[in-house]
Parts: C-alpha cells; structure tokens; sequence
C-alpha cells in the first residue's frame, strides 16, 4: 500500500500545572507529560506510522509555555495527501479539547528538520509579585502562575544591576541543577537578555491595584536544566537584601553547583516559555510532496 508521509514543525502551548514536564512519561507513572497527550491525539487521526513528538525545549511539572515547539511525522494511508497545515491544526485542538493544551502554528518541513537542534533561540518569563501578606490573597486568576513573595519589598533597581552581570557568555555551571544530563551538557551559555519589568495582570488591572507584578525575561539559544530558575531565585534574593550584587558575581565565578545557595530556586510555577525562535529559511512554505 502506498503512503504519504509528511514532517511538520508544531507550535504548542499549555498550562503545566497537572502534567509532570512537557515530555513523555512512562506507561507505568501516574502523572502524565503534554506529549502523551500531543502523541494521543495525532494517534486519533490514524497515520500509519509510529507517532513520536521531538520535542524542542524541556519544562519541569508546573512549568508551563506560551511557546514551545516539536516536530512530528504523519504518514497518511493510501495515496491520501499530507494534511494541509490548518487541517492539522484544527484536528488536534478538536482531539485536545479537554486538556489545557493548545496547537497554535504547524509547519510543513524538510525532512532533515529537527525542532530542538534547528531552534535558534528560546525566550522564558518568569513572572512574581509581592506585597501580599498570605498567599490566600492571590487573586484567583493568578493561582499557579505567579510566584507570591509575601510580606516583601524588593530593590528593583539592585536586581536589575545584577541582571546585567549575568548577560553575555559564561560558564553557568554554578545556575544548572544536577541531572543525568549536567556531565555531558556544555555549561558555557550565551545570555542575550536578562530584563526585569513590571508585569500585566488582569485581576491587578480590575480588582487589586494594589498588589505589583513583575516580570524577568530571559533569551538564550539554550539553557541549562533549571538555569533560569536558580537565575531568578538569586536576583529575587538580592531584591530582598539576601545576596550582594558582589555575591552574584561570585556565583558565576565559582563554575560549581554545588556553590549555590540551598534553598533559593525560584518555584516552578511562576516559570513560562514564551517563544522558540527559528530561521526564516525553516519555516518557508518550500517543502515538495
């Protein structure tokens, strides 16, 4: 029987809350990852071939994306065509639609396409806010999706210093956690934006002026595992007065994680992956069938 296959590039966002990471779990875990649901669903519009997502950036459990990416091979029966890209689009978000997870873009591709070693850049949000006396006062359109520093006021302008210290290319073994990963994973990262900004917030715009949000954008091509995390766990500590702007400094000079701080990762939940960059080039409706 003859077949049809075709490579796409999707674009995919989700709220991490209930799911363990963005990647697979195994059968036997109770707790599910967003691509067992991404692969249940092109499953539903039954290709002929195995479906495996490759997926392009990693998030924890309570991580969550506004952004990320993947690549997927859908080989169709018959001498049907390749799904027209929208199709796709469509078809999934109907398979998906009681998860909290959404297909925003897919791509038609080249066959030699990977989504995490074609990506380009990688752009992160973290996002917090303060001046809360309980966490109870959280607004409920915030819950799991910003960290709450209660009973604190930040020096903006310290973290802001020490946000620049971290820009540029270093050795950032000292902001990587350990993982199977770390023996093998180049510690030397490009930091192209490190950036603190107030932050927007719907109940904050209507019902709670009072309480301020902020943002901290970081953008790299790539990441160590939870980087972004510890990055903002010290610049938070230097707002509270915990750290210097001389002890970051310190910090990435000692090249070792095991010199972190104890206690001072910034929670997963306030975490977003907001963009996966790609070269034009890749993404250019230039694909043969």
């Amino acid at each position: 029987m003859q077949t049809c296959a075709a490579r796409y590039l999707i674009f995919f966002q989700y709220a991490g809350t209930k799911y363990s990471g963005v990647m697979k779990a195994p059968d036997h875990q109770a707790v599910e990852g967003v691509q067992n649901h991404l692969e249940k669903a092109v499953q539903k519009l039954k290709p002929v071939n195995e479906v495996s997502f490759a997926i392009s950036s990693r998030t924890d459990s309570g991580v969550h994306a506004l952004c990320n990416s993947a690549h997927v091979d859908i080989q169709r029966r018959g001498d049907k065509p390749p799904l027209p890209e929208q199709d796709l689009v469509d078809a999934l978000n109907f398979h998906l639609k009681s998860e909290p997870i959404r297909i925003t873009k897919a791509y038609r591709v080249q066959w030699d396409f990977h989504a995490r070693y074609r990506a380009i850049s990688r752009t992160y949000v973290y996002r917090f806010t303060f001046g809360l006396r309980h966490h109870t006062e959280m607004p409920i359109t915030e819950r799991d999706l910003c960290w709450a520093l209660k009973d604190t006021r930040l020096n903006i302008n310290a973290m802001q210093e020490a946000a620049a210290l971290l820009l540029g290319t270093h050795d950032f073994s000292t902001f990587r956690a350990l993982n199977s990963e770390t023996p093998f994973k180049n510690p030397v990262k490009t930091l192209d934006l490190a950036q603190l900004d107030p932050g927007l917030s719907f109940s904050q715009r209507h019902f709670h002026r009072d309480i301020q949000f902020w943002e901290l954008t970081f953008k790299s091509r790539s990441f160590l595992y939870r980087q972004v995390r510890r990055m903002t766990g010290v610049l938070v500590a230097v707002g509270q007065g915990r750290l210097s702007i001389h002890q970051i400094q310190e910090l990435l000079e000692a090249r070792d994680s095991l010199a972190f701080p104890n206690n001072m990762t910034a929670p997963a939940h306030g975490l977003f992956l907001t963009n996966v960059g790609y070269r034009d080039a890749d993404l250019s409706p230039n694909v043969m069938d």
